[in-house]
Order: C-alpha cells, then sequence, then structure tokens
C-alpha cells in the first residue's frame, strides 16, 4: 500500500503532493515500484494535526481518485478518511477500499462501508490526531487493541459489514509510546488470533527518532527492517512511503518462507 497525502503538513511529505499533478506523478512512480493499493489521504493525522472541513478534503483527493481509476482500473484505490462524507464521494469518484483510523466509529460511517461493500481497514487510535500523543497510557496496551477491535468487528459486523472484507490495523504511533508501538510489533501473531488480516504501517514512523536518532528522511533502513520483521510475525498489508525497497524487503522475505533453501 503505497501512501499518498494529497495534504500540506502531513509528517513525512507535507506539501510535496499537495498539487493535483505531482500527486499523480507520485502515484504513477509508487503503481511502477509495485504498489498493488494506492492509500489517498487529504487530512493529516500527525500528532497534533488539526481538523479541516469535509468539503476541503474531498477537493483535495477526488479529483486525484478520478484520474487514477481512469488510467489504473487494475489498481486498489484507498480512501484514507475518517468522515462519511469523504468516504461516500471518494467511492462514488472510484475508490474501492476505506482505510480510517477512527475504526467507522463516526456516526454515518459504517452505513457508507456497507452501501458501497469494499475492504475496510478497523485502526486503533487512543483519542484523535490532536491530542493523541498526549500521555497515553495502557494498563495491556495489546489486550487493549484486542479488546477495542472485538467491539469494532462486532460492531462492523452488526450493520452487516461482510467479515471477509476487514482488516485489522493496530495504529502504530497513534495514541502509543515507543515502548507501546514495540510491544504491537511483538505482538502481530497475537492480533493475528482474531482472524482477519492485519495491516501495518511504520513506514518513517517517529518512534524511529527515538530509537535510532534518525531524522524523517532517514528513517528507510529502520522502517524495512520493522517491515521484515512483520512479515515473519503474519502481517498481511503493509503502509509504505518507499514502495520499491519494501517490496525488494518482502520478496525476500517471501522467499525463506515459501522456499526449501536446504
Amino acid at each position: 500500500m503505497g501512501v499518498l497525502n494529497v495534504t500540506p503538513d502531513s509528517f513525512s511529505d507535507g506539501g510535496l503532493y499537495v498539487d493535483h499533478e505531482k500527486a499523480l506523478s507520485q502515484a504513477q512512480r509508487m503503481i511502477s515500484e509495485g504498489a498493488n493499493i494506492i492509500d489517498i489521504g487529504g487530512e493529516s493525522t500527525r500528532p497534533g494535526a488539526m481538523k479541516i472541513s469535509e468539503q476541503e478534503e474531498i477537493e483535495r483527493v477526488v479529483p486525484v481518485i478520478k484520474v487514477l481509476r481512469e488510467e489504473h482500473p487494475e489498481i486498489s484505490l484507498s480512501i484514507d478518511s475518517r468522515h462519511p462524507e469523504v468516504m461516500a464521494a471518494a467511492l462514488h469518484a472510484g475508490a474501492d477500499f476505506i482505510n480510517d483510523v477512527n475504526a467507522l466509529q463516526a456516526e454515518g460511517a459504517l452505513d457508507v462501508a456497507v452501501e458501497y461493500d469494499v475492504p475496510v481497514c478497523l485502526m486503533h487510535m487512543q483519542g484523535t490526531p490532536e491530542t493523541m500523543q498526549k500521555n497515553p497510557q495502557y494498563d495491556n496496551v495489546v489486550q487493549s487493541v484486542l479488546d477495542f477491535f472485538e467491539q469494532r468487528v462486532e460492531a462492523c459486523m452488526r450493520a452487516g459489514v461482510d467479515p471477509d472484507k476487514i482488516i485489522l490495523d493496530p495504529g502504530i504511533g497513534f495514541g502509543k509510546t515507543v515502548d507501546h508501538n514495540m510491544r504491537l510489533i511483538k505482538n502481530i501473531s497475537t492480533l493475528k488470533q482474531m482472524g482477519f488480516p492485519v495491516l501495518i504501517g511504520v513506514s518513517r514512523k517517529s518512534m524511529f527518532k527515538t530509537l535510532l536518532d534518525r531524522d524523517v528522511d532517514q528513517r528507510l533502513a529502520g522502517s524495512l527492517a520493522v517491515a521484515q520483521f512483520a512479515y515473519f510475525q503474519g502481517a498481511d498489508y503493509f503502509r509504505v512511503h518507499d514502495v520499491a525497497e519494501t517490496r525488494d524487503v518482502l520478496t525476500m522475505s517471501q522467499y525463506f518462507v515459501q522456499h526449501d533453501t536446504d
């Protein structure tokens, strides 16, 4: 899953692709590098990010989705949004995947998911993007995330969401300390026991500043190391900025899983 932030303030590439032509060029590059899904977001959810209007978010993402849908019918297009109005507009324009940091908790979000009958990624987040990194605390972060997913999966299925289209994302960096993040990454196999695919998004995250003292443009090696570990733990989807490099790492990791090297 290649990250396409059509925003001026995302933590890694804010402002680089807010121009639609630049956004389309970046999407084309990620597709050529092997992305299966392009995850298009018009609102930054970095720690401390402020909300924008739904209309502004729609105006950022819909033109990009329309062009990509026409030019790349073979690629899945994901709308990265927590707002039902934006989800609906994006799906109507040609997106076919909902990636929601709020796990479809907003009023009307479940209705949109059921109406369009598309895959949905439910992410765990403590608090909101505005507040999530203000001293997050858990008695047991893994159990808390499991409990949250049980509640959200039940709500989705009760509303009519196809369980075969549910994906879970533990929300690395969303209302969590570095220690919380590492505990969740080490327990991906535990999350997998719920029976749903797991998506992991660690690409260029701030935990690499803490762990490796690396600025955002120097976090590729750390991101790849965690992606490989997550793969061996059973992760199914990888949301990344660096598509070619991550695909190479996962291809080689897959080789050792699938081939007898004796």
